[in-house]
C-alpha cells in the first residue's frame, strides 16, 4: 500500500487514536475494498426448473443504483470502504457524508480512488451541515439506498426519512456489548481480551466492552488484574512512542463520560482507577475502571464511548445471559470460558450480532458485522455484506415450445 504511512497520519491527526492503531485501520479498511473487489466475481444469478415445460425461469442479481454513505469519526476510512468497496463491486455508484469531524480523510480516500482509476463521479463526497444534506439524499428518488454507521437516534431518523421513497436501508447503530468473565475463564486471556474490547480506540467503537460482567468467585482477582493492567496505560499524542490511548473526539464525549461517572458513583460504584480528567487536559481523560457498577446505573444502559471499564457481578450462568440481554442493543458481545459447552451454550443465548469466545477484536472483513434489535439492520462485509447493494430479478422466458 503506497499511501499508509500518510493516510495513518492523517487519520491521527484528525481524530486522535494512536498511529499503530491508524495503521491497523488503513490495512482493515484495505480489507473491505480487496474482499470485495474479489467477491464482485461471484454474484451469480440462478436458473430455476420450471413447473411449466414450456417456461425457462432466470434470476439475475443488478445494482441497486445510486447509494447515500453516512459515515461516523471512529473509523473515518474503513467505516467508509466497508460501504463503498461493497457498491462499486455490485455496480453501483455512491455519495459519502463523512462525518464533520474527520472530513480530510474522506477527501484523501476519494482523491485516491480517483488516482485508482475510478471514474469522475463514481465516487463522490458531500460536506457542509449534516441535516441538510441528510435530507437532501432522502429526498431524492434517485438515491435508492442509504448505508449509515452511527448512533441509533439518527438511525431511526434516516429509517424514517427513507420510507417517504422507500429505499433500501443498512443500520449499523449503537451498541452496549457485554464482556462475560466465568469462573473457569483463563484469566490473563480475559484480562488481554477484555482490554482490547474496552480500550481500543478510547473507548469509541460501538462493539467496545460496555459492560464487563464477572462471575463472583473470579471477580476480585479479575479487578485487580484489570486494574493493574489498565494503570500501566500510556496516555498521550497519538504520535508519541508507545502510546496506547489518545484523546477523546471531542469536548461534549468527555462530558458525557464524566456524567455516567458521577451518575453511577453516586448510586454506590466505586472507582479503583482513574475516573478524571487526564493531566495532559484537553479531551484526554484517564483509563478508568469502576466496580459494584449494576444494570439500573445510567453506565450499564448507556453506551459510554469512552475509556471506562464498568465492572459488575454476576453468580450463574442465566443470571449472566439475562444481564447481557437487558438492553435494546444486541452489536458485539464478548465471552470468557474454557468450558466448550458453555461458550457454545452462551454464545446462541445472547441476543447478539457479534460474538467473541475468548477474543476481544473480532471484526474482520470476511465475516458478517451488524446488529439484532435496535443496533441496526442488515450487515457488512463478507459475502453476505454483498446482498445490500443488490436487487433480485426474476425473468420468466414463455412459450418455448414454438418453434
Amino acid at each position: 500500500m503506497v499511501h499508509k504511512e500518510e493516510l495513518a497520519q492523517l487519520i491521527t491527526l484528525e481524530q486522535g487514536k494512536p498511529l499503530k492503531e491508524s495503521v491497523g485501520e488503513i490495512n482493515y479498511g484495505a480489507g473491505f475494498i480487496e474482499f470485495a473487489a474479489e467477491e464482485a466475481k461471484r454474484i451469480y444469478g440462478d436458473i430455476i426448473p420450471a413447473p411449466l415445460s414450456d417456461r425457462r425461469l432466470f434470476v439475475l442479481k443488478q445494482p441497486v443504483g445510486v447509494v447515500g454513505a453516512i459515515t461516523p469519526w471512529n473509523f473515518p476510512l474503513a467505516m467508509i470502504t466497508r460501504k463503498v468497496g461493497p457498491a462499486l463491486a455490485c455496480g453501483c455508484t455512491v455519495v459519502i457524508k463523512p462525518s464533520e469531524l474527520t472530513p480530510l480523510t474522506a477527501l484523501a480516500a476519494a482523491e485516491l480512488s480517483i488516482q485508482a482509476g475510478i471514474p469522475p463521479g463514481v465516487v463522490n463526497v458531500v460536506m457542509g451541515n449534516a441535516p441538510d444534506i441528510g435530507d437532501a439524499l432522502l429526498a431524492s428518488p434517485q438515491v435508492r439506498k442509504i448505508t449509515f454507521t452511527g448512533s441509533t437516534a439518527v438511525g431511526k431518523k434516516l429509517m424514517a426519512g427513507s420510507a417517504e421513497t422507500v429505499k433500501k436501508v443498512s443500520l449499523e447503530l449503537g451498541g452496549n456489548a457485554p464482556c462475560i468473565v466465568f469462573d473457569d475463564a483463563d484469566l490473563d486471556v480475559a484480562v488481554k481480551g477484555t482490554l482490547a474490547a474496552k480500550f481500543r480506540n478510547s473507548g469509541q467503537t460501538c462493539v467496545c466492552a460496555n459492560r464487563i460482567i464477572v462471575q463472583e468467585g473470579i471477580y476480585e482477582k479479575f479487578a485487580n488484574a484489570l486494574r493493574d493492567t489498565v494503570q500501566n496505560m500510556k496516555v498521550g499524542d497519538g504520535f508519541s512512542e508507545g502510546v496506547a490511548q489518545g484523546p477523546l473526539i471531542n469536548e461534549a464525549a468527555v462530558k458525557k463520560v464524566e456524567s455516567l461517572i458521577h451518575d453511577a458513583t453516586s448510586k454506590g460504584a466505586k472507582v479503583i482507577l482513574g475516573g478524571k480528567r487526564h493531566s495532559l487536559g484537553f479531551t484526554f481523560y484517564e483509563p478508568t475502571v469502576i466496580s459494584d457498577v449494576n444494570s439500573d446505573m445510567r453506565i450499564s444502559r448507556e453506551e459510554a464511548f469512552g475509556p471506562v471499564a464498568p465492572l459488575l457481578r454476576f453468580k450463574t450462568e442465566e443470571d449472566a445471559i439475562r444481564i447481557a440481554n437487558d438492553t435494546n442493543a444486541g452489536l458485539g458481545s464478548y465471552i470468557f470460558t474454557n468450558s466448550i459447552q458453555r461458550s457454545w451454550r452462551v454464545a446462541e443465548a445472547l441476543e447478539y450480532g457479534l460474538v467473541g469466545v475468548n477474543e476481544g477484536v473480532i471484526s474482520t472483513e470476511v465475516a458478517p458485522f451488524g446488529g439484532f434489535k435496535q443496533s441496526g439492520l442488515g450487515r457488512e462485509g463478507s459475502k453476505y455484506g454483498m446482498d445490500e447493494y443488490l436487487e433480485i430479478k426474476y425473468v420468466c422466458l414463455g412459450n418455448m415450445h414454438k418453434a
